[in-house]
Protein backbone atom coordinates (compact mmCIF):
# COMPACT_ATOMS: atom_id res chain seq x y z
CA UNK A 1 0.00 0.00 0.00
CA UNK A 2 1.55 3.27 -1.14
CA UNK A 3 0.99 6.47 0.82
CA UNK A 4 0.76 9.76 -1.06
CA UNK A 5 2.79 12.16 1.06
CA UNK A 6 2.52 15.12 -1.27
CA UNK A 7 1.31 18.35 0.28
CA UNK A 8 -1.88 19.00 -1.69
CA UNK A 9 -3.29 21.49 0.80
CA UNK A 10 -3.34 24.35 -1.73
CA UNK A 11 -5.24 22.28 -4.29
CA UNK A 12 -8.50 24.06 -3.57
CA UNK A 13 -10.83 26.65 -5.05
CA UNK A 14 -10.16 30.24 -4.07
CA UNK A 15 -13.66 30.66 -2.68
CA UNK A 16 -12.86 28.15 0.04
CA UNK A 17 -10.16 30.53 1.27
CA UNK A 18 -12.21 33.70 0.94
CA UNK A 19 -15.15 32.13 2.80
CA UNK A 20 -12.87 30.83 5.56
CA UNK A 21 -11.26 34.23 5.95
CA UNK A 22 -14.69 35.84 6.18
CA UNK A 23 -15.81 33.33 8.80
CA UNK A 24 -12.69 34.10 10.84
CA UNK A 25 -13.83 37.71 11.07
CA UNK A 26 -17.50 36.93 11.83
CA UNK A 27 -19.61 35.68 14.72
CA UNK A 28 -19.61 32.22 13.07
CA UNK A 29 -15.93 31.50 13.69
CA UNK A 30 -16.60 29.00 16.49
CA UNK A 31 -19.52 27.32 14.74
CA UNK A 32 -19.30 23.57 14.19
CA UNK A 33 -20.60 22.48 10.80
CA UNK A 34 -21.68 19.23 9.17
CA UNK A 35 -21.12 18.67 5.45
CA UNK A 36 -22.29 15.73 3.35
CA UNK A 37 -20.83 14.53 0.08
CA UNK A 38 -23.38 12.77 -2.13
CA UNK A 39 -24.15 12.35 -5.82
CA UNK A 40 -27.43 12.79 -7.66
CA UNK A 41 -27.27 10.34 -10.57
CA UNK A 42 -25.52 7.08 -11.43
CA UNK A 43 -23.22 7.43 -14.48
CA UNK A 44 -24.35 5.80 -17.75
CA UNK A 45 -27.92 5.49 -16.38
CA UNK A 46 -26.69 2.53 -14.34
CA UNK A 47 -28.36 0.97 -11.33
CA UNK A 48 -25.56 1.67 -8.84
CA UNK A 49 -22.08 3.13 -8.45
CA UNK A 50 -18.95 1.87 -6.67
CA UNK A 51 -17.32 3.83 -3.85
CA UNK A 52 -13.59 4.46 -4.26
CA UNK A 53 -10.87 6.93 -3.26
CA UNK A 54 -11.02 6.84 0.54
CA UNK A 55 -7.38 5.79 0.97
CA UNK A 56 -6.21 8.83 -1.00
CA UNK A 57 -8.59 11.11 0.93
CA UNK A 58 -7.00 9.82 4.14
CA UNK A 59 -3.51 10.56 2.77
CA UNK A 60 -4.60 14.10 1.89
CA UNK A 61 -6.14 14.81 5.29
CA UNK A 62 -3.08 13.43 7.09
CA UNK A 63 -0.83 15.82 5.19
CA UNK A 64 -2.82 19.03 5.54
CA UNK A 65 -0.46 21.91 6.26
CA UNK A 66 0.55 25.23 4.74
CA UNK A 67 4.28 25.60 4.13
CA UNK A 68 6.18 28.89 4.01
CA UNK A 69 5.77 29.33 0.27
CA UNK A 70 2.00 28.78 0.59
CA UNK A 71 1.77 31.43 3.30
CA UNK A 72 3.80 33.93 1.29
CA UNK A 73 1.67 33.39 -1.79
CA UNK A 74 -1.58 33.83 0.14
CA UNK A 75 -0.27 37.03 1.76
CA UNK A 76 0.63 38.36 -1.69
CA UNK A 77 -3.02 38.15 -2.79
CA UNK A 78 -3.95 40.89 -0.30
CA UNK A 79 -7.28 39.16 0.38
CA UNK A 80 -6.79 37.80 3.87
CA UNK A 81 -6.50 39.30 7.34
CA UNK A 82 -3.38 38.76 9.45
CA UNK A 83 -5.28 36.63 11.94
CA UNK A 84 -6.34 34.23 9.19
CA UNK A 85 -2.82 34.01 7.81
CA UNK A 86 -1.51 33.18 11.29
CA UNK A 87 -4.24 30.54 11.64
CA UNK A 88 -3.12 28.90 8.40
CA UNK A 89 0.52 29.04 9.41
CA UNK A 90 -0.27 26.96 12.51
CA UNK A 91 -3.05 24.92 10.87
CA UNK A 92 -3.97 21.62 12.49
CA UNK A 93 -6.81 19.51 11.10
CA UNK A 94 -9.32 18.64 13.84
CA UNK A 95 -12.47 17.43 12.07
CA UNK A 96 -14.38 14.17 12.43
CA UNK A 97 -14.91 12.33 9.14
CA UNK A 98 -17.14 9.38 8.27
CA UNK A 99 -17.22 7.59 4.90
CA UNK A 100 -18.70 4.61 3.12
CA UNK A 101 -15.89 2.02 2.71
CA UNK A 102 -14.35 1.59 -0.71
CA UNK A 103 -15.87 -1.13 -2.86
CA UNK A 104 -19.38 -0.58 -1.51
CA UNK A 105 -22.23 -0.10 -4.01
CA UNK A 106 -23.60 3.42 -3.49
CA UNK A 107 -26.74 5.17 -4.65
CA UNK A 108 -27.88 8.75 -5.34
CA UNK A 109 -28.66 11.22 -2.58
CA UNK A 110 -27.21 9.28 0.34
CA UNK A 111 -24.22 10.69 2.27
CA UNK A 112 -21.08 8.86 1.23
CA UNK A 113 -18.72 11.18 3.14
CA UNK A 114 -19.68 13.28 6.17
CA UNK A 115 -17.41 15.91 7.74
CA UNK A 116 -17.97 17.48 11.16
CA UNK A 117 -15.76 20.29 12.37
CA UNK A 118 -15.12 24.02 12.54
CA UNK A 119 -16.69 25.81 9.57
CA UNK A 120 -13.32 27.14 8.44
CA UNK A 121 -11.78 23.66 8.21
CA UNK A 122 -14.78 21.84 6.77
CA UNK A 123 -14.97 24.41 3.97
CA UNK A 124 -11.25 24.30 3.16
CA UNK A 125 -11.24 20.58 2.27
CA UNK A 126 -14.21 20.63 -0.15
CA UNK A 127 -12.29 20.48 -3.42
CA UNK A 128 -10.08 17.55 -2.49
CA UNK A 129 -12.92 15.55 -0.93
CA UNK A 130 -14.82 15.88 -4.20
CA UNK A 131 -11.84 15.46 -6.52
CA UNK A 132 -10.61 12.28 -4.84
CA UNK A 133 -13.94 10.49 -4.45
CA UNK A 134 -15.49 11.68 -7.72
CA UNK A 135 -12.59 10.51 -9.87
CA UNK A 136 -12.01 7.06 -8.42
CA UNK A 137 -15.72 6.29 -7.95
CA UNK A 138 -16.32 7.20 -11.59
CA UNK A 139 -13.58 4.86 -12.85
CA UNK A 140 -14.47 2.03 -10.44
CA UNK A 141 -18.10 2.27 -11.57
CA UNK A 142 -17.17 2.19 -15.27
CA UNK A 143 -14.76 -0.69 -14.70
CA UNK A 144 -17.47 -2.68 -12.95
CA UNK A 145 -19.85 -2.19 -15.88
CA UNK A 146 -17.19 -3.44 -18.28
CA UNK A 147 -16.27 -6.39 -16.06
CA UNK A 148 -19.91 -7.44 -15.76
CA UNK A 149 -20.30 -7.25 -19.53
CA UNK A 150 -17.34 -9.63 -19.85
CA UNK A 151 -19.25 -12.33 -17.92
CA UNK A 152 -16.36 -13.70 -15.92
CA UNK A 153 -13.68 -13.32 -18.58
CA UNK A 154 -10.69 -11.34 -17.25
CA UNK A 155 -10.56 -7.63 -18.06
CA UNK A 156 -7.18 -5.91 -17.94
CA UNK A 157 -6.89 -2.14 -17.55
CA UNK A 158 -4.76 -0.86 -20.45
CA UNK A 159 -5.41 2.90 -20.27
CA UNK A 160 -2.32 4.63 -18.85
CA UNK A 161 -1.23 6.30 -22.08
CA UNK A 162 -4.73 7.66 -22.76
CA UNK A 163 -5.43 8.95 -19.24
CA UNK A 164 -5.74 12.66 -18.56
CA UNK A 165 -2.51 13.01 -16.64
CA UNK A 166 -0.27 10.91 -14.43
CA UNK A 167 -2.56 10.86 -11.39
CA UNK A 168 -5.52 9.90 -13.56
CA UNK A 169 -3.54 6.95 -14.93
CA UNK A 170 -2.16 5.87 -11.56
CA UNK A 171 -5.24 6.22 -9.39
CA UNK A 172 -7.55 5.35 -12.27
CA UNK A 173 -5.83 1.98 -12.53
CA UNK A 174 -6.28 1.51 -8.78
CA UNK A 175 -9.98 2.28 -9.11
CA UNK A 176 -10.27 -0.12 -12.06
CA UNK A 177 -8.95 -2.95 -9.89
CA UNK A 178 -11.51 -2.05 -7.22
CA UNK A 179 -14.17 -2.16 -9.93
CA UNK A 180 -13.17 -5.69 -10.91
CA UNK A 181 -10.31 -5.57 -13.42
CA UNK A 182 -7.93 -8.51 -13.06
CA UNK A 183 -4.78 -6.45 -13.64
CA UNK A 184 -3.33 -3.25 -15.03
CA UNK A 185 -0.69 -2.39 -17.60
CA UNK A 186 0.57 0.38 -15.30
CA UNK A 187 3.41 -1.22 -13.40
CA UNK A 188 3.68 1.63 -10.87
CA UNK A 189 0.09 1.03 -9.78
CA UNK A 190 0.72 -2.73 -9.75
CA UNK A 191 3.85 -2.28 -7.63
CA UNK A 192 2.49 0.28 -5.17
CA UNK A 193 -0.87 -1.40 -4.60
CA UNK A 194 0.25 -5.04 -4.88
CA UNK A 195 -1.92 -5.87 -7.88
CA UNK A 196 -1.21 -7.82 -11.05
CA UNK A 197 0.78 -6.21 -13.87
CA UNK A 198 -0.53 -7.27 -17.30
CA UNK A 199 0.81 -6.77 -20.82
CA UNK A 200 2.27 -8.38 -23.91
CA UNK A 201 3.94 -6.53 -26.77
CA UNK A 202 3.29 -3.56 -29.04
CA UNK A 203 3.19 -3.44 -32.82
CA UNK A 204 6.56 -1.72 -32.72
CA UNK A 205 8.13 -4.99 -31.50
CA UNK A 206 6.85 -6.81 -34.58
CA UNK A 207 7.83 -3.98 -36.93
CA UNK A 208 11.33 -3.77 -35.48
CA UNK A 209 12.38 -7.19 -36.80
CA UNK A 210 12.98 -8.13 -40.45
CA UNK A 211 9.70 -10.07 -40.55
CA UNK A 212 6.80 -11.13 -38.37
CA UNK A 213 8.00 -14.68 -37.90
CA UNK A 214 11.38 -13.53 -36.55
CA UNK A 215 9.67 -11.11 -34.17
CA UNK A 216 7.44 -13.87 -32.82
CA UNK A 217 10.29 -16.37 -32.61
CA UNK A 218 12.48 -13.96 -30.65
CA UNK A 219 9.68 -13.17 -28.22
CA UNK A 220 8.87 -16.86 -27.68
CA UNK A 221 12.54 -17.64 -27.02
CA UNK A 222 12.67 -14.81 -24.47
CA UNK A 223 9.36 -15.59 -22.74
CA UNK A 224 8.63 -19.29 -23.36
CA UNK A 225 6.42 -19.61 -20.28
CA UNK A 226 4.32 -16.51 -20.95
CA UNK A 227 4.14 -16.23 -24.71
CA UNK A 228 1.23 -14.07 -25.91
CA UNK A 229 1.69 -12.86 -29.50
CA UNK A 230 0.14 -9.76 -31.10
CA UNK A 231 -1.09 -10.99 -34.47
CA UNK A 232 -2.65 -7.98 -36.22
CA UNK A 233 0.40 -5.91 -37.24
CA UNK A 234 0.05 -7.01 -40.87
CA UNK A 235 -2.77 -9.49 -41.49
CA UNK A 236 -4.40 -11.52 -38.72
CA UNK A 237 -5.57 -14.54 -40.74
CA UNK A 238 -3.01 -14.64 -43.56
CA UNK A 239 0.19 -14.08 -41.61
CA UNK A 240 -0.33 -13.29 -37.91
CA UNK A 241 -1.93 -16.52 -36.75
CA UNK A 242 -0.03 -18.80 -39.18
CA UNK A 243 3.28 -17.31 -37.97
CA UNK A 244 2.18 -17.62 -34.34
CA UNK A 245 1.30 -21.31 -34.83
CA UNK A 246 4.63 -21.90 -36.55
CA UNK A 247 6.49 -20.41 -33.60
CA UNK A 248 4.39 -22.40 -31.12
CA UNK A 249 5.36 -25.56 -33.03
CA UNK A 250 9.04 -24.77 -33.57
CA UNK A 251 9.99 -22.93 -30.37
CA UNK A 252 7.58 -23.73 -27.57
CA UNK A 253 6.59 -27.33 -28.24
CA UNK A 254 10.18 -28.67 -28.30
CA UNK A 255 10.73 -27.03 -24.90
CA UNK A 256 7.60 -28.60 -23.44
CA UNK A 257 5.93 -25.18 -23.15
CA UNK A 258 2.40 -24.17 -24.07
CA UNK A 259 1.57 -20.74 -25.46
CA UNK A 260 -0.56 -18.31 -23.50
CA UNK A 261 -2.20 -17.32 -26.74
CA UNK A 262 -2.67 -14.41 -29.11
CA UNK A 263 -3.93 -10.84 -28.97
CA UNK A 264 -6.00 -9.08 -31.64
CA UNK A 265 -6.01 -5.29 -31.54
CA UNK A 266 -7.86 -4.23 -34.70
CA UNK A 267 -10.34 -5.24 -37.37
CA UNK A 268 -13.68 -6.97 -36.97
CA UNK A 269 -12.73 -8.56 -33.67
CA UNK A 270 -15.78 -10.81 -33.31
CA UNK A 271 -15.26 -12.30 -36.80
CA UNK A 272 -11.48 -12.59 -36.42
CA UNK A 273 -11.75 -14.25 -33.00
CA UNK A 274 -13.98 -17.01 -34.37
CA UNK A 275 -11.62 -17.67 -37.28
CA UNK A 276 -8.61 -17.55 -34.96
CA UNK A 277 -10.19 -20.03 -32.56
CA UNK A 278 -10.78 -22.49 -35.38
CA UNK A 279 -7.20 -22.15 -36.64
CA UNK A 280 -5.66 -22.56 -33.19
CA UNK A 281 -7.84 -25.58 -32.37
CA UNK A 282 -7.00 -27.30 -35.63
CA UNK A 283 -3.30 -26.68 -35.02
CA UNK A 284 -3.51 -28.44 -31.65
CA UNK A 285 -3.72 -25.38 -29.39
CA UNK A 286 -7.24 -25.39 -27.93
CA UNK A 287 -5.74 -24.07 -24.68
CA UNK A 288 -4.27 -20.98 -26.36
CA UNK A 289 -6.24 -17.96 -25.19
CA UNK A 290 -7.55 -15.17 -27.39
CA UNK A 291 -7.18 -11.72 -25.89
CA UNK A 292 -8.65 -8.67 -27.65
CA UNK A 293 -8.26 -4.93 -27.27
CA UNK A 294 -8.94 -1.74 -29.31
CA UNK A 295 -11.25 0.94 -27.86
CA UNK A 296 -13.52 -1.52 -26.10
CA UNK A 297 -16.29 -0.75 -23.63
CA UNK A 298 -19.19 -2.62 -22.05
CA UNK A 299 -21.42 -2.13 -25.09
CA UNK A 300 -18.92 -3.53 -27.60
CA UNK A 301 -18.10 -6.42 -25.29
CA UNK A 302 -21.78 -7.32 -24.91
CA UNK A 303 -22.35 -7.08 -28.68
CA UNK A 304 -19.39 -9.33 -29.44
CA UNK A 305 -20.64 -11.86 -26.92
CA UNK A 306 -24.06 -11.88 -28.60
CA UNK A 307 -22.31 -12.47 -31.95
CA UNK A 308 -20.61 -15.58 -30.56
CA UNK A 309 -17.09 -14.14 -30.44
CA UNK A 310 -14.45 -16.56 -29.17
CA UNK A 311 -12.72 -14.31 -26.65
CA UNK A 312 -11.01 -15.33 -23.42
CA UNK A 313 -9.93 -11.93 -22.04
CA UNK A 314 -10.09 -8.22 -22.76
CA UNK A 315 -7.64 -5.34 -22.59
CA UNK A 316 -9.65 -2.14 -22.10
CA UNK A 317 -8.00 1.25 -22.25
CA UNK A 318 -9.24 4.71 -23.16
CA UNK A 319 -12.97 4.18 -22.62
CA UNK A 320 -12.32 2.81 -19.15
CA UNK A 321 -9.59 5.12 -17.83
CA UNK A 322 -11.45 8.24 -19.02
CA UNK A 323 -14.98 6.86 -18.49
CA UNK A 324 -15.53 8.45 -21.89
CA UNK A 325 -19.27 7.83 -22.09
CA UNK A 326 -19.88 9.79 -18.88
CA UNK A 327 -16.84 11.77 -17.85
CA UNK A 328 -18.20 13.32 -14.61
CA UNK A 329 -19.33 11.53 -11.46
CA UNK A 330 -21.14 14.59 -10.16
CA UNK A 331 -20.62 14.31 -6.43
CA UNK A 332 -21.37 17.48 -4.43
CA UNK A 333 -20.44 18.72 -0.94
CA UNK A 334 -23.21 20.52 0.93
CA UNK A 335 -23.71 22.05 4.37
CA UNK A 336 -26.43 20.08 6.17
CA UNK A 337 -26.25 21.32 9.78
CA UNK A 338 -24.55 23.64 12.23
CA UNK A 339 -23.84 23.11 15.92
CA UNK A 340 -23.40 25.69 18.67
CA UNK A 341 -23.21 24.87 22.37
CA UNK A 342 -24.27 21.31 21.58
CA UNK A 343 -27.44 22.37 19.77
CA UNK A 344 -27.69 21.10 16.19
CA UNK A 345 -29.58 23.18 13.63
CA UNK A 346 -30.42 21.46 10.32
CA UNK A 347 -29.70 23.42 7.14
CA UNK A 348 -31.35 22.98 3.75
CA UNK A 349 -30.55 24.22 0.25
CA UNK A 350 -33.68 24.91 -1.79
CA UNK A 351 -33.77 25.17 -5.57
CA UNK A 352 -36.25 25.56 -8.39
CA UNK A 353 -34.63 22.35 -9.60
CA UNK A 354 -36.21 19.76 -7.29
CA UNK A 355 -33.26 17.38 -7.68
CA UNK A 356 -31.01 20.01 -6.06
CA UNK A 357 -33.01 20.35 -2.84
CA UNK A 358 -30.82 18.84 -0.14
CA UNK A 359 -31.68 16.53 2.74
CA UNK A 360 -30.94 18.52 5.91
CA UNK A 361 -29.58 17.37 9.25
CA UNK A 362 -26.98 15.06 10.72
CA UNK A 363 -27.74 11.67 9.22
CA UNK A 364 -26.82 8.00 9.15
CA UNK A 365 -27.27 5.89 5.99
CA UNK A 366 -28.30 2.26 6.57
CA UNK A 367 -28.64 -0.75 4.27
CA UNK A 368 -31.38 -3.29 4.92
CA UNK A 369 -30.79 -6.92 3.90
CA UNK A 370 -33.24 -9.80 3.55
CA UNK A 371 -32.19 -12.51 6.03
CA UNK A 372 -33.27 -15.37 3.76
CA UNK A 373 -31.66 -14.26 0.50
CA UNK A 374 -28.92 -11.94 1.73
CA UNK A 375 -30.04 -9.44 -0.92
CA UNK A 376 -30.16 -5.71 -0.25
CA UNK A 377 -33.76 -4.52 0.12
CA UNK A 378 -33.27 -0.76 0.37
CA UNK A 379 -31.16 1.98 1.94
CA UNK A 380 -32.68 4.17 4.62
CA UNK A 381 -31.28 7.51 5.77
CA UNK A 382 -32.11 8.34 9.38
CA UNK A 383 -31.31 11.20 11.71
CA UNK A 384 -28.19 10.55 13.76
CA UNK A 385 -30.08 9.75 16.96
CA UNK A 386 -32.30 7.11 15.34
CA UNK A 387 -31.71 3.36 15.47
CA UNK A 388 -33.21 0.82 13.12
CA UNK A 389 -34.37 -2.08 15.26
CA UNK A 390 -34.15 -5.06 12.93
CA UNK A 391 -35.84 -7.32 15.48
CA UNK A 392 -39.15 -5.64 14.63
CA UNK A 393 -41.03 -4.88 11.39
CA UNK A 394 -39.89 -1.57 9.85
CA UNK A 395 -41.87 0.61 7.47
CA UNK A 396 -40.13 2.23 4.52
CA UNK A 397 -41.69 4.64 2.07
CA UNK A 398 -40.87 6.57 -1.10
CA UNK A 399 -39.76 10.08 -0.01
CA UNK A 400 -41.47 11.65 -3.05
CA UNK A 401 -44.53 9.44 -3.48
CA UNK A 402 -45.13 8.97 0.22
CA UNK A 403 -48.19 6.76 -0.19
CA UNK A 404 -45.91 4.05 -1.57
CA UNK A 405 -45.08 2.20 1.65
CA UNK A 406 -43.78 -1.23 2.54
CA UNK A 407 -43.28 -3.00 5.85
CA UNK A 408 -40.01 -4.93 5.94
CA UNK A 409 -39.70 -8.02 8.11
CA UNK A 410 -37.08 -10.73 8.66
CA UNK A 411 -34.24 -8.36 7.78
CA UNK A 412 -31.04 -7.04 9.25
CA UNK A 413 -29.72 -3.47 9.11
CA UNK A 414 -26.12 -2.27 8.70
CA UNK A 415 -24.74 1.26 8.93
CA UNK A 416 -23.00 2.21 5.69
CA UNK A 417 -20.46 4.70 7.00
CA UNK A 418 -17.40 4.09 9.15
CA UNK A 419 -15.46 6.72 11.06
CA UNK A 420 -12.11 7.50 9.45
CA UNK A 421 -11.00 10.57 11.44
CA UNK A 422 -11.75 11.62 15.02
CA UNK A 423 -10.75 15.18 15.94
CA UNK A 424 -8.27 15.16 13.08
CA UNK A 425 -6.63 11.83 13.96
CA UNK A 426 -6.94 8.85 11.63
CA UNK A 427 -8.88 6.03 13.29
CA UNK A 428 -9.40 3.76 10.27
CA UNK A 429 -6.96 1.62 8.33
CA UNK A 430 -7.66 1.16 4.64
CA UNK A 431 -7.80 -2.43 3.38
CA UNK A 432 -5.55 -3.45 0.51
CA UNK A 433 -6.85 -2.95 -3.02
CA UNK A 434 -7.24 -6.72 -3.34
CA UNK A 435 -9.34 -6.82 -0.16
CA UNK A 436 -11.45 -3.91 -1.40
CA UNK A 437 -12.05 -5.70 -4.72
CA UNK A 438 -13.15 -8.83 -2.84
CA UNK A 439 -15.55 -6.75 -0.74
CA UNK A 440 -16.96 -5.14 -3.88
CA UNK A 441 -17.58 -8.54 -5.44
CA UNK A 442 -19.45 -9.72 -2.36
CA UNK A 443 -21.55 -6.58 -1.98
CA UNK A 444 -22.45 -6.31 -5.67
CA UNK A 445 -23.53 -9.94 -5.52
CA UNK A 446 -25.93 -8.89 -2.74
CA UNK A 447 -27.80 -6.65 -5.20
CA UNK A 448 -30.76 -8.04 -7.11
CA UNK A 449 -30.08 -8.75 -10.79
CA UNK A 450 -32.75 -6.22 -11.72
CA UNK A 451 -30.60 -3.46 -10.18
CA UNK A 452 -27.62 -4.67 -12.24
CA UNK A 453 -29.36 -4.51 -15.62
CA UNK A 454 -27.52 -2.46 -18.24
CA UNK A 455 -30.72 -1.15 -19.80
CA UNK A 456 -33.29 0.59 -17.59
CA UNK A 457 -32.21 -1.01 -14.31
CA UNK A 458 -34.65 -1.22 -11.43
CA UNK A 459 -34.41 1.89 -9.25
CA UNK A 460 -32.94 0.88 -5.92
CA UNK A 461 -34.80 2.48 -3.02
CA UNK A 462 -33.05 5.15 -0.95
CA UNK A 463 -35.67 6.18 1.58
CA UNK A 464 -35.81 8.67 4.43
CA UNK A 465 -36.94 7.79 7.94
CA UNK A 466 -40.22 9.36 8.99
CA UNK A 467 -38.43 11.74 11.39
CA UNK A 468 -36.00 12.86 8.70
CA UNK A 469 -38.76 13.29 6.14
CA UNK A 470 -40.76 15.36 8.64
CA UNK A 471 -37.77 17.57 9.38
CA UNK A 472 -37.11 18.18 5.70
CA UNK A 473 -40.78 18.91 5.02
CA UNK A 474 -40.92 21.34 7.93
CA UNK A 475 -37.95 23.31 6.62
CA UNK A 476 -39.44 23.40 3.13
CA UNK A 477 -42.74 24.70 4.48
CA UNK A 478 -40.97 27.38 6.54
CA UNK A 479 -39.03 28.53 3.48
CA UNK A 480 -42.27 28.69 1.46
CA UNK A 481 -43.83 31.05 3.96
CA UNK A 482 -41.01 33.57 3.81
Amino acid sequence: MKQDNRNLTMLMDLYEMTMANGIMQSDMRDTITYFDMFFRRVPDAGGYAIMAGIEQLIDYLNNLHFDDSDIEYLKSLNLFCDEFIDYLRDFKFCCDVWAVPEGTPIFPNEPIVTVRGPAIQAMLIETMVLLTINHQSLIATKANRIVRAAKGRPVMEFGARRAQGADAAYYGARAAIIGGCSGTSDIKTAKDFATKASGTMAHSWVQLFPDEYTAFKTYAETYPDSCMLLVDTYNVLKSGIPNAIKVFDEVLKPRGCRPLGIRIDSGDIAYLSKKARKMLDEAGYPDAKICVSNSLDEHLIRDMDIQGACIDSYGVGERLITASSEAVFGGVYKLVATEQDGVITPKIKISENIAKITVPGVKIPWRLYDKKTGKAIADVITLNYEKIDDSKPYEIFDPTYTWKRKTVTDFYARKLQVKIFEKGTQVYTSPTVTEIAALREKLVDNLWDEVKRFEKPHTYYVDLSQDLWDQRNELLNKANKK
